[in-house]
Parts: structure tokens; sequence; C-alpha cells
């Protein structure tokens, strides 16, 4: 009804543009971007990774950004939180990385923080006696 057409997950990986992961991780889900997932991406394909780092075996991606065999990456989430100084994902130019910050946005914030205000009150209360 909305105009989405069913394609393998091979058909996904050689013909998106964007390939745009939101998976939790699991068993199944571990490892489930390889490098044969990789290969199977267009030169000019972007991969975004929000949801978790294991998903994408991150060891060929690397592989794959250096050799231009993908155009880039955006990610989020990595294996190791924070990402290790001197990892190759800091340094390569065709990735976005962020600090595992995809969930931000004002009204969150406003909760976290709220809450957090709210806890430490609470216990310099109980403390204060």
């Amino acid at each position: 009804e909305a105009g989405a057409t069913y394609v393998s997950k091979n058909e996904l990986f050689a013909t998106a543009d964007v390939l745009t992961i939101h998976l939790k991780l699991s068993e199944r889900s571990a490892g489930l971007v390889g490098a044969p997932e990789l290969a199977l991406m267009k030169p000019t394909a972007l991969l975004v990774n929000t949801s978790r780092g294991p998903i994408v075996d991150e060891a060929a991606l690397v592989e794959a950004l250096e050799r231009r065999a993908i155009a880039g990456a955006a990610l989020d989430v990595f294996d190791t939180e924070p990402l290790p100084p001197g990892h190759p994902l800091r340094t390569l130019d065709n990735v976005l990385a962020t600090p595992h910050i995809g969930y931000v946005a004002d009204r969150p914030y406003r909760i976290f923080f709220g809450d957090a205000v709210a806890a430490i009150t609470d216990w310099l209360d109980a403390n204060a006696q």
C-alpha cells in the first residue's frame, strides 16, 4: 500500500544508496553486516549504523572504507565505546562518527537532566541531617 517492494538481503545491499541499520543486538543480528554484504554495496553507497556496533563487522567495514569500496559510513555505535584513541574509524575521511548520542533530542534531555537534578537534590536532602 505504501509503495514498498520486498527484496532479498543481497538485493537490498546491492541496490541501496543509503543503508540504515535498525535492529537490536542479538545472537541473530551480531555480524549481520560483514565483508560479503559490504562487497555487494555500490561504491557510491552509504552505511548508517545507529543501532549497535557489533551488528556490523567493524574490521570488514574499516577495510571497505579504506579501499573506498563504499562511499562512507555514519556511525553512532561501535564495538568498543568510547571509540579508542587511534582507532581507524577516527581518522578515515569518509566516516562521520558520533559518540552514541543518536537518541539525543531536546525533550529526552530535559527529562534526563530534570531527573538527575531531582535525584541529586533528594540525595542532598537525605544526607543533610
